[in-house]
């Protein structure tokens, strides 16, 4: 018995030194207070790199449709190819369109001869009503006789023209230079003016427009930087935007920013934009996929890293440390960008403001710290990001 009284204050004598050897070693003790590194905020300039999805489309884009029902007989071009403005791309049979112009020419000839008829009657009535031979009443009805000859003679070469027009349209040329599209109807097909989808698309690409959307806070954030007095101004004063293809590479010809749209999508408070670039080599094609990448610079800009925030319920915080050093938990609003470790903070925080950047994991609100002001070179890593 006495043994076992000797083994259990022994253990309560360990379990108590362990206990007093730990509350003098944790953070927030009486006994001793953590050092933690800690950041001045300051101001930096920096270009910021922001991507947007877009899809790419040829600044005209036109559907090619025939005028005239008829069965294609030919097709002159490939799909893709490049076509030039009145180059045929079509041909339609043209039998009976032809046949209708024969039968137009011989109703201008039937006409003409009437209107010869007609004239001769008016040239023999004339000197017998001259004469009371016949009466004024004959003269009157080869005279409209005669009128109207001469208006079914021009109704007869209306009808020649219009057989004629609709001859030449079995040709089907292109309106505009650019590239074919596809063919959703081959040799032999029936075609008309009311088809359902058009024989094919000839697309203007020297220029590509890419549409892509930006919300309403990134817009406000951009054109606010700029100078102007309204939209296209400002516009008139960015800097040229780049393109990144799907294969990831950049787009070797830089394009600007031309227009928005003047609503905001109610539905998704996005702002509709439209970019344009050159496209002398042909390598943007129609219908493309791809993303613009828009270089923003800002003379002044609070930076901090990254790994001094942490975030709760899809806000940022970061600890501040007060006048009498105590962490103070701050929410904050950054841009995430291309800044490598980086934010830029919009608000929350102002130049001068300390704040903690290591071991912010083991820190509580108000806790008591020992700062020690380290300088980070946060500009560099910052500009060499958006290179």
């Amino acid at each position: 018995m006495h043994l076992r009284n000797l083994t259990f204050i022994f253990a309560l004598f360990v379990a108590s030194s362990c206990s007093n050897s730990q509350g003098e070693g944790g953070p927030g003790s009486a006994g001793q207070v953590k050092e933690y590194q800690v950041m001045t905020v300051e101001s930096h300039p920096v270009t910021l790199d922001k991507h947007y999805p877009a899809t790419l489309q040829g600044k005209q884009t036109v559907e090619i449709r025939p005028r005239v029902a008829g069965y294609i007989e030919e097709i002159l071009v490939d799909e893709g190819a490049s076509v030039k403005k009145g180059q045929v791309l079509f041909r339609l049979n043209a039998n009976d369109l032809q046949a209708t112009v024969r039968s137009a020419e011989a109703q201008v000839k039937v006409a003409e001869a009437q209107i010869v008829a007609a004239q001769i009657t008016l040239k023999k009535t004339k000197p017998l009503v001259e004469k009371n031979i016949v009466s004024s009443f004959e003269l009157e009805s080869a005279e409209s006789a005669l009128q109207a000859k001469e208006a079914q003679l021009a109704q007869a070469k209306a009808n020649l023209a219009n057989a004629k027009a609709n001859l030449q349209y079995t040709r089907i040329t292109s309106p505009t230079d650019g590239i074919i599209g596809t063919f959703p109807y081959r040799v032999g097909s029936l075609v008309s003016s009311a088809i359902a989808q058009p024989l094919t698309t000839v697309s203007n690409t020297q220029e590509m427009y890419a549409y892509f959307s930006m919300n309403e806070k990134d817009f406000l954030q951009l054109t606010n930087e700029l100078e102007g007095d309204n939209l296209q101004q400002k516009f008139g004063q960015m800097a040229d935007v780049s393109l990144v293809l799907a294969d990831n590479s950049v787009y070797s010809q830089t394009g600007n920013i031309q227009t928005a749209s003047g609503l905001v999508d109610i539905a998704t408070g996005a702002v509709n934009i439209r970019a344009t670039f050159p496209n002398t080599n042909a390598i943007l094609r129609n219908g493309s996929s791809g993303t613009v990448r828009i270089h923003q610079h800002l003379n002044s800009a609070l930076l901090i890293p990254q790994k001094a925030t942490f975030e709760l319920q899809g806000r940022h915080f970061v600890y501040t440390v007060s006048n009498d050093n105590q962490a103070k938990t701050t929410p904050i609003e950054v841009i995430v960008g291309n800044l490598k470790d980086n934010y830029i903070v919009t608000s929350g925080l102002a130049k001068g403001d300390k704040v903690v950047v290591e071991g912010i994991a083991g820190l509580r609100d108000n806790t008591p710290i020992k700062p020690k002001l380290v300088k980070l070179d946060l500009q560099a890593e910052a500009n060499n990001s958006s290179n």
